[in-house]
């Protein structure tokens, strides 16, 4: 019953446009549909439904005095799953303002145990656990100092863990943000050598940051005809409707049990439209942005939301706070917080560098010679415009796996693109 009710919720969204003809059977040819529901439990392999695991944590700066407000993010924190005997070890760097414990990363968890490696799950420099304790600057989205920072923290992690475990070679793997971040701690690792890694995958990256960021900031807009002028309405209704999935789910997992969960929340007499699939793709990114915003505004007093110099305590409302953050997009962040530092400190930099240095641009002849890095991407990636995938697909050729569906990640925990990560790093 389960399974029919499934199949009849999937005709319904599709149209009836199963598209079984080719050979890649993924059941959803709508990127905006796949991004949203992901994979369904019936088309993912076969998985424990739990493994044991350790969340471990650590101080990267000692010295550093944390906001009240973030009572609760003292210790940088990350989880290892280990075989019994010698293994591979990967890591997996999470995506867009993800922990190491959200959905994505669970499953990622669950399937590399189960195909014989020792797991290290982290969190995204964009998240606040990453941005208050491991964040160098406090303002993640120059992918440099962030492959810096994440480095740091691997190299940490795995001075933690490895009297532990015996490890024969080290993987390298990430999605969305976390794949592009991937490629630039490979290049780092190729000049620091700790852990000389064997083969990286990049599921779904970003080609820039910059770029995919300014896309995502413009779906929440998709079903407001008038624009920003409708913004604060359809914000004030929605929040409550969001705190209904929150008290529902008992957390924030910005995953495809969110994005999906949210969605039926808000548009429950409404039909799945493509433009309100945009709008709830659109909010959730929102949603991450603002929390990193929040976070990296009060961590450097940085006064684009709090007030310079006013402390919040861990008691204090931030609901005004959010509501401003939620007004403020991730191209605004980057316009008024991260270029103006790093302009500070070059004063030669430009805008237009600036957003070619958060971008795999900057990285491509080593992509390009790089052997041991591949690629597993879709035609119907949301966040990649046409010159992205070509790019994409000229730098990577035959390395790069693209599917001709999945939108963007939704197909990641599809049997046969699992299929084809494991036997990208086996073989």
């Amino acid at each position: 019953m389960k399974r029919f009710l499934w199949l009849v919720l999937f005709f319904f969204l599709l149209g009836g446009a199963w598209g079984h003809a080719d050979a890649y059977d993924y059941p959803f040819k709508d990127p905006y549909v796949a991004t949203v529901i992901g994979t369904p439990s019936e088309f993912q392999p076969k998985l424990p439904d739990k493994i044991d695991y350790k969340m471990l944590s650590f101080e990267v700066f000692p010295e550093r005095v944390i906001p009240d407000v973030f009572w609760y993010q003292r210790e940088f924190r990350y989880s290892l799953t280990y075989q019994k005997g010698e293994a591979p070890l990967i890591f997996v760097i999470a995506g867009t303002g993800s922990s190491f414990y959200s959905s994505n990363m669970i499953f990622f968890q669950r399937i590399f145990y189960q195909a014989g490696f020792h797991v290290i799950c982290l969190p995204s420099p964009t998240h606040m656990n990453f941005i208050t304790t491991a964040s160098a600057t406090g303002l993640p989205g120059n992918i440099i100092a962030d492959a810096v920072d994440l480095y740091r923290v691997m190299t940490m992690a795995w001075d933690q863990v490895k009297d532990r475990i015996k490890v024969s070679e080290f993987y390298l793997t990430g999605y969305s943000l976390g794949a592009s971040e991937a490629a630039f701690v490979a290049k780092l690792d190729e000049e620091k050598r700790v852990f000389n890694f064997k083969k990286v995958l990049m599921i779904n990256p970003a080609v820039s940051l910059y770029t995919s960021a300014k896309i995502l900031d413009e779906m929440i807009l998709a079903a407001l005809p008038g624009g920003l002028k409708d913004f604060n309405d359809w914000l004030n209704g929605v929040l409550g409707r969001f705190a209904e999935v929150f008290k529902e789910m008992g957390y924030v997992d910005l995953g495809h049990d969110f994005l999906y969960n949210i969605y039926k929340t808000v548009n429950k007499t409404r039909s799945p439209k493509r433009e309100n699939l945009a709008t709830m793709i659109g909010f959730a990114f929102r949603i991450s942005s603002n929390n990193m915003i929040f976070t990296s505004d009060v961590m450097t007093n940085a006064g684009l939301i709090v007030p310079k110099n006013l402390t919040l305590e861990s008691t204090d409302s931030l609901y005004e706070y959010f509501r401003a953050t939620s007004n403020t997009t991730f191209v605004d962040y980057f316009d008024d917080l991260l270029f103006p530092y790093y302009k500070a400190k070059h004063p030669e930099l430009t805008q237009e560098r600036a957003i070619q240095i958060v971008s795999l641009h900057t990285i491509q002849a080593y992509l390009e010679m790089s052997p041991k890095i591949g690629l597993m991407g879709n035609e119907d990636d949301l966040i990649l415009t046409p010159q992205d995938l070509n790019f994409l697909k000229y730098v990577f050729g035959s390395r790069a796996k693209i599917y001709p569906s999945g939108g963007h990640c939704g197909n990641m925990s599809y049997t046969e693109n699992v299929e084809y990560m494991l036997n990208f790093f086996k073989n």
